[in-house]
């Protein structure tokens, strides 16, 4: 059986010119309503976490099916659309200098909720763990520029966050849902979407990697000379490679960061984190400190760590490669069925109707050429 092609995210420079904004919106405001209204705001916040379902909701709209400017344009161009007293949700974050913005935007859009301050410190501490663990507890080589969330009344949430590797020039998105999602450090993502697979990646969010957490927290609880004592060892070369027995040339994956602040494992060990969340979430804790203790855990004392990429397209449509099942065409189908009546619904012209469902229909064939 073939396979269905990978989505490309290749770094597109240049900006969507203004016709084309104004028509977006236009668009995307009227689909997100019907959606809304038939479906609620939950589901919509569900659909936008699926990363098939948000790259077709895109290409409608009339962006390049296979750019990784779908995630800033579409998530842009919702944050202008979407209107909290029609909608019923609201938008923080963006691109980069104002995917910060999310931490000061979240309380003041809470607020035209009534959602009370145990809501927002909800918001806000999802906000900042999203981004946590795909910038240090998920080392791919992607660094984050684009952050938003997505909320509603009742203070459910979706986060959509891309990073960008400057050596492949390839970017990589990530999506969380809060429906369903009981821990930020054990496989929290909603899905991850990528064109390539890297070979070694560190993710501490593996549920391979419990052990390695758990000795993480135990480790940076003790006292901080034993940690400096571990990490003098793991730096010298000929102490690793005996650990590893390995070839040279793999040892770059176990290389120990070269600067840490020890102050911040002071303040870890005056913290006492009870498990690997609260460790993450400490403030300072960043990809050196993880991939530190991480290195500690598994070449000291055993206890493995996951070094397989994470990515996949979503758990509702499954992956090129049949991970983590193959494509199910059924409910992808339905996927294209849901938008397709999305659109037929929304109050927009003819003409515009039909370039949408064009649109629609040459994603379709993209993705499943032998249909």
């Amino acid at each position: 059986m073939q396979r269905a092609p990978s989505i490309n995210l290749p770094l597109h420079t240049g900006h969507a010119p203004a016709y084309l904004v104004r028509r977006m919106i236009r668009l995307s405001r009227a689909m997100s309503k019907v959606i809304i209204d038939e479906y609620g705001q939950r589901e919509f916040l569900r659909r936008l976490s699926d990363p098939l379902w948000f790259q077709a909701f895109g290409c409608v709209l009339g962006f390049d099916w296979h750019s990784s400017g779908v995630t800033t344009v579409v998530t842009g161009i919702l944050k202008q659309a979407i209107k909290p007293e029609i909608h019923g949700i609201s938008i923080a974050g963006g691109k980069g200098k104002k995917s910060t913005s999310a931490k000061t935007d979240i309380p003041l859009l809470a607020d035209n909720f009534g959602l009370s301050s145990a809501k927002v410190d909800s918001l806000l501490y999802a906000s900042r763990m999203a981004a946590k663990v795909d910038s240090a507890a998920v080392q791919d080589g992607y660094s984050l520029y684009h952050h938003v969330i997505l909320f509603d009344k009742q203070g459910s949430w979706v986060v959509v966050q891309q990073g960008m590797n400057a050596g492949t020039r390839m970017a990589r998105r990530y999506h969380w849902l809060s429906d369903g999602m009981q821990n930020f450090a054990r496989e929290p993502h909603a899905g991850i979407v990528c064109a390539t697979k890297s070979q070694r990646v560190l993710d501490m969010t593996a549920a391979i990697s419990q052990e390695n957490q758990q000795v993480c927290v135990d480790i940076a609880k003790s006292d901080t000379n034993n940690v400096k004592s571990s990490v003098y060892r793991l730096t010298a070369k000929d102490t690793l490679d005996r650990w590893l027995g390995k070839n040279p040339v793999d040892l770059a994956d176990y290389e120990m960061p070269r600067r840490l602040d020890w102050n911040l494992f002071k303040r870890i060990y005056d913290i006492q984190p009870k498990n690997y969340e609260e460790l993450l979430a400490i403030q300072g804790v960043g990809g050196a400190t993880v991939r530190a203790l991480s290195l500690i855990a598994e070449l000291i004392y055993g206890a493995r760590a996951s070094w397989r990429d994470p990515v996949k397209y979503s758990f509702a449509h499954g992956g090129k490669d049949g991970v983590p099942h193959p494509v199910a065409r059924r409910v992808y189908d339905e996927s294209i069925r849901y938008l397709y009546g999305a659109i037929e619904g929304a109050e927009i012209e003819r003409e515009e109707r039909k370039t949408a469902l064009k649109k629609l229909a040459t994603f379709s064939e993209q993705m499943f050429p032998d249909r």
